[in-house]
């Protein structure tokens, strides 16, 4: 018999990004897939960029992005919303403006009214809408649990992509959001987090980083991504690579979500966290001398997690000033390292 009074989040084991595949084994499933060159593609999934871009003419290049997860929360259309500014993320990380979305529904009809789904639907809505986006069509399949999540079509100039790992010398490193989504997260479904803690950390969640995006869009930013799954540093890895010059991240800069510390303290952080700190922690220097759990918070992953990017000392106090009139909080948490290669913990 169906119900409508069941919890989403009873049906699923991982909450969010916290059900990614962990770095360590997605690196080998993709490791050796190999396509044929072709030159219109400017980034793809070989260089762990947040979308893949196709030029298609001198002046416009097309930016895809996919994602889709089980309930971090009980409130259909709060998830729905989570799951469409999520996914919304990507493509602006890239400096790009979306226009389409596709929608992608796994729900157990057998189980769950219909009515939970109609609530997904209209909390993704009401994110596209404010997005400006074009909810174009879908598909859906019967599932054990519930996941949903969209793919989402965007544009740009080919020379005004923001790439992931293009910062230069005396730069600043600024983050759009507060961590410890993943904690609050965990703590809630053990029926540990205040209801303050939960709106908080929903609030953020259910924030596009639009805005974000416009303010960067008016300053020369050298690189620039989200922060999801793989956590804070794990996506700071990816930023390094391929670049001489290293990333240093001030650890006590690092704002964190109202509860994360006392949680990750009572050791209530999900696994991702540790899958994530297993795979990136040895090509980071420093991270031993970090306390526990920071360490791991470090890696808490992040569901519509903040923009993270690289701007020159010069521009830190104004585009942080920018973002304030935008009513987006910015935090500086490192900067770019010609002293060492890859990412420093400090």
């Amino acid at each position: 018999m169906k119900q409508d009074d069941k919890l989403i989040t009873s049906f699923t084991a991982f909450a969010g990004c916290g059900a990614k595949l962990s770095p360590a084994f997605l690196d080998k499933a993709l490791c050796g897939l190999i396509q044929p060159v072709y030159p219109q593609v400017l980034s793809d999934f070989s260089h762990s960029e947040d979308c893949g871009v196709y030029q298609v003419s001198e002046d416009l290049a097309i930016v895809s992005t996919l994602d889709f997860f089980p309930p971090m929360c009980d409130d259909s259309f709060d998830f729905g919303r989570i799951a469409a500014a999520n996914a919304l993320s990507d493509i602006y990380s890239m400096g790009a403006t979306p226009h389409t979305a596709l929608s992608i529904v796994c729900f157990p009809e057998a189980t769950l009214d219909i009515s939970l789904l109609k609530e997904i639907m209209r909390g993704a809505m009401d994110a596209l809408v404010e997005a400006g986006v074009a909810l174009v069509g879908g598909h859906s399949i019967k599932d054990s649990d519930v996941k949903f999540g969209l793919s989402i079509n965007g544009s740009i100039h080919p020379d005004k992509i923001l790439r992931n790992n293009t910062h230069k010398s005396d730069e600043v490193f600024i983050l759009t959001k507060p961590i410890g989504v993943g904690i609050i997260n965990t703590a809630s479904r053990a029926h540990m987090a205040t209801k303050e803690e939960e709106e908080d950390s929903l609030s953020l969640m259910m924030t596009l980083n639009k805005a974000s995006s416009e303010v960067i869009s008016e300053f020369d930013v050298t690189s620039c991504t989200d922060i999801t799954g793989f956590g804070l540093l794990g996506h700071v890895c990816e930023m390094a690579l391929e670049n001489s010059i290293g990333i240093t991240i001030e650890s006590t800069k690092v704002p964190l979500l109202n509860g994360a510390l006392k949680w990750a303290t009572m050791g209530l952080l999900p696994g991702a966290a540790y899958t994530n700190y297993e795979a990136r922690s040895p090509f980071i220097e420093g991270l031993e001398e970090i306390p526990d759990p920071l360490n791991h918070i470090l890696f808490d992953p992040q569901t519509s997690g903040g923009l993270l990017f690289s701007i020159s000392k010069e521009k830190e106090q104004e585009v942080l000033e920018a973002l304030q009139l935008r009513k987006v909080e910015g935090y500086t948490i490192g900067y770019s390292d010609e002293t060492h290669s890859g990412v420093k913990v400090i």
